[in-house]
């Protein structure tokens, strides 16, 4: 399924949701245009900057340059592996930031996001510590931001895009059934296999549980509560 929009207002402008927005598209561009200039080029741009599990596992035993093996962590969640891995991420990153900065604040809503990506990479590397395939993408640090929104704004309305065989249909679901559903599909890929279909399930599963446990943490900004209605 694939959520539309929700229906939890915003109080404040989702400043640094549109700024992690930005950041993401134009680091996509560059890497994008690479493979423009030499051959290889784009290639060696993802190895120097994507976590590759057997090199920072390289860098803790001393086998591998510090700096390489650990930089990469952060700098992995702002590397995206093609368009619709973008754009998908930055779809949900859209739907679900806004009010978690909301309920933050701005800069300590950065100060999430980016611990959320952190935490999703270890996840990921704990999962599959020998691995050499760079692990890319912001789905770790989103997948925070919507472990968040699952615990501040449980009866939210998610409006989804749903598959009916062969005909799409749009409905209304409790932001909880939803979040909820999006992490069992998670755990159950996850459990198949670590990286299964080249996707780093682990880090999805460690950035959700993530971002639900940092924002039980901190105090509630304002109350939000759905008046439940027929249809």
């Amino acid at each position: 399924m694939i959520p539309l929009w929700d229906d939890a207002p915003s109080l404040t402008k989702p400043f640094f949701t549109w700024v992690l927005i930005v950041v993401n598209v134009g680091i996509f561009l560059y890497q994008f245009s690479l493979g423009f200039v030499t051959s290889g080029a784009q290639e060696a741009f993802i190895a120097s900057y994507a976590v590759v599990p057997s090199r920072v596992a390289g860098a803790i035993t001393g086998s591998e340059p510090l700096a390489a093996g650990l930089i990469p962590v952060f700098t992995s969640m702002f590397l995206h592996g093609g368009w619709m891995h973008l754009i998908g991420n930055m779809w949900f990153l859209r739907i679900f930031g806004d009010n978690v900065e909301d309920e933050l604040g701005h800069f300590s809503f950065l100060l999430f996001f980016v611990g959320c990506g952190v935490i999703a990479a270890v996840a990921q590397l704990l999962a599959d510590p020998g691995s050499g395939v760079p692990i890319v993408g912001a789905s770790g640090a989103i997948a925070g931001v919507m472990g968040a929104y699952l615990i501040r704004f449980p009866r939210a309305r998610v409006t989804v895009l749903l598959p009916l065989v062969i005909i799409w249909t749009k409905i209304r679901l409790p932001a909880f059934l939803m979040l909820t559903y999006w992490l069992v599909i998670q755990v159950l890929s996850g459990t198949d296999g670590a990286a299964a279909g080249g996707v780093a399930w682990w880090a999805h599963i460690g950035g959700f549980v993530a971002g639900a446990g940092l924002i039980l943490t901190r105090p509630r900004r304002r109350q939000w509560h759905r008046t439940w209605r027929a249809g």
